[in-house]
C-alpha cells in the first residue's frame, strides 16, 4: 500500500491506540455483551506509556504519509527456555491487532501482520499466536489468510 509503512510506536501515538483500543472493544462487545463492556480501552494512556518502552511488548503502528496511526500490532516475546514441560523456544504472541474501521480492506491489517512475521523472526521466535475469539469471524478469516492455523482451543459453559 503506498505511502504506509510499519514502525514502533511512539508516545505521540498514544491518543490514535486508544481510539483504536475503544474500536476493538465495540467489536469484542457485539459480539459477547456478556463479557466486554463497550467504549472501554484495554490499558490506559499510562500503562502505554510503559508498554511502548518494553522490547519484550513491542507495540507496531501503520502510518500513513502524515506519520498518522491507522492501525497497530500490540505483542509479547515469551521465552520458555528452561520450562519444565514446553520445549525451549521463544514465541511472539499477538495480544491486539487492530485496523482503524475507516482503513479497513486496504491492506494495512496484513503490512502489520508481516511486519511482526519478520519481526519474531528476527528475534529467533519459532512462532507466532493469538487468540481470537469465536464471535469476530471476520478476524478468524484474516488470521487463516495469513496462514495460520488452530493451535488449541479454549472452550466455555455459560452457568
Amino acid at each position: 500500500m503506498t505511502g504506509i509503512h510499519v514502525r514502533r510506536a511512539e508516545e505521540k501515538d498514544i491518543s490514535t491506540i486508544l481510539r483504536l483500543l475503544t474500536q476493538v472493544c465495540n467489536v469484542h462487545n457485539a459480539g459477547r455483551p456478556d463479557l466486554f463492556r463497550r467504549d472501554q480501552q484495554k490499558y490506559r494512556a499510562d500503562e502505554l506509556k510503559i508498554l511502548i518502552r518494553d522490547d519484550t511488548r513491542p507495540i507496531f503502528v501503520a502510518v500513513d504519509e502524515e506519520d498518522e496511526a491507522k492501525g497497530y500490532g500490540f505483542c509479547v516475546i515469551i521465552d520458555y527456555s528452561g520450562s519444565n514441560v514446553i520445549a525451549d523456544r521463544r514465541e511472539l504472541y499477538i495480544d491486539d491487532l487492530c485496523v482503524d474501521e475507516k482503513e479497513r480492506g486496504k491492506g494495512i491489517g496484513g503490512m502489520i501482520f508481516e511486519h511482526i512475521r519478520e519481526y519474531a523472526k528476527s528475534k529467533g521466535c519459532y512462532h507466532v499466536t493469538l487468540n481470537v475469539w469465536a464471535c469476530n469471524e471476520p478476524a478468524m478469516a484474516f488470521y487463516k489468510s495469513k496462514g495460520m492455523a488452530v493451535l488449541k482451543t479454549e472452550m466455555e459453559v455459560i452457568l
